[in-house]
């Protein structure tokens, strides 16, 4: 049975901060399935409200936009994340894999794998300042980490992690937008590639006894 549409009653007892939310859900789920060239008419009918209503809350479709930025891509960033990777009383190996881990199950998402796509397929701001943060408050202090922590003469390069991020990223493209079949479980290629990355730059790596249970189980399933 088909659950009958709120009545303009019902609409009327949202108070302005759940109005508020109601839009920029329905915004972000709209703009992830038709792309950033989506308009606002649409959007309203797809939400069963008036034009201007939405441009009550958003003055313009840029606004309604940076507020998805916002919510989708800032508010998933842990504040914990710089602390966690400039910890050097834990292994790089151990650090870089509990990013990535927490990083996945932030992003790993129908709205935020195809918004990003679609930005980017539109040339839009969006991507190039979302990469900008990521790279100033996450890429480059790893960067760093991996560095202090390789003991040879050769050295990782921004380059060098952004493969690796893209690489981990990759998993969640597949799933969301070319949509075809992946493991429930992505955490065996994330500490393959962590493994990967180490191992070409000669970076120590603790024992399997060493890490929690589930680093050694994936560890294992990567060596089989």
């Amino acid at each position: 049975m088909t659950k009958a549409s709120p009545s303009a009653g019902d609409r009327k007892r949202l108070s302005p901060e759940e109005r508020r939310a109601m839009i920029l859900a329905g915004a972000t789920a709209y703009f992830s399935e038709v792309g950033l060239e989506g308009n606002t008419r649409e959007l309203s009918k797809r939400l069963g409200v008036t034009q201007s209503l939405i441009f009550n809350y958003f003055s313009t479709k840029t606004d309604l936009l940076e507020a998805v930025y916002r919510s989708v891509y800032l508010d998933r960033i842990s504040p914990d994340w710089p602390a966690l990777i400039a910890d050097r009383s834990r292994s790089i190996h151990d650090r870089a894999l509990t990013f990535y881990r927490e990083y996945t199950q932030a992003i790993f998402s129908y709205e935020w794998m195809r918004i990003f796509m679609f930005s980017g397929l539109a040339g839009a701001e969006l991507n190039r300042r979302y990469l900008e943060h990521v790279s100033g408050l996450l890429l480059r202090p790893l960067m760093e980490e991996f560095r202090h922590a390789a003991p040879g003469p050769r050295k990782p390069e921004m380059e060098d992690i952004w493969n690796l991020h893209g690489g981990i990223i990759y998993i969640g493209i597949r799933r969301y937008v070319y949509q075809v079949p992946c493991p429930d479980d992505q955490d065996p290629a994330i500490c393959a590639a962590i493994s990967r990355f180490v191992d070409a730059f000669d970076i120590p790596c603790p024992s399997t006894e060493s890490l929690p249970a589930r680093n050694a189980q994936a560890a294992d399933i990567t060596t089989r």
